[in-house]
């Protein structure tokens, strides 16, 4: 019994590219994340102020689980701040990246 070989291609390139403009209502779309995002930030400032002053109040009460709330809280706020403000450029990255496989 032999065994034929097809030669078929693996994968199908629709030849799609992001292109500005396409759809209405971009701009929008646009000025509507970007308040989102300005509304992440100013909200994570609160976090950020609010855990810091549960760490200050912790350590100086002697509340050891209160101090350890304030630093995590502190923590998990400064990475917060550090997604929401790389966002942009994190996806224009993976974007790029994603463009060079063939």
């Amino acid at each position: 019994m032999s065994v034929t070989h097809h030669s078929a291609p693996l994968a199908f390139d629709p030849g799609i590219t992001p292109q500005d403009g396409g759809l209405p209502g971009l701009s929008v779309l646009t000025t509507v994340v970007s308040s989102i995002n300005l509304f992440a930030i100013i909200a994570v400032v609160g976090a950020l102020a609010i855990s810091l002053g549960v760490w200050a109040w912790g350590h100086h009460t002697g509340g050891h689980q209160a101090e350890a709330n304030g630093k995590k809280g502190a923590v998990v706020a400064a990475g917060a701040a550090l997604g929401l403000g790389a966002a942009n450029g994190v996806v224009a990255f993976f974007s790029t990246l994603g463009s060079q496989v063939h």
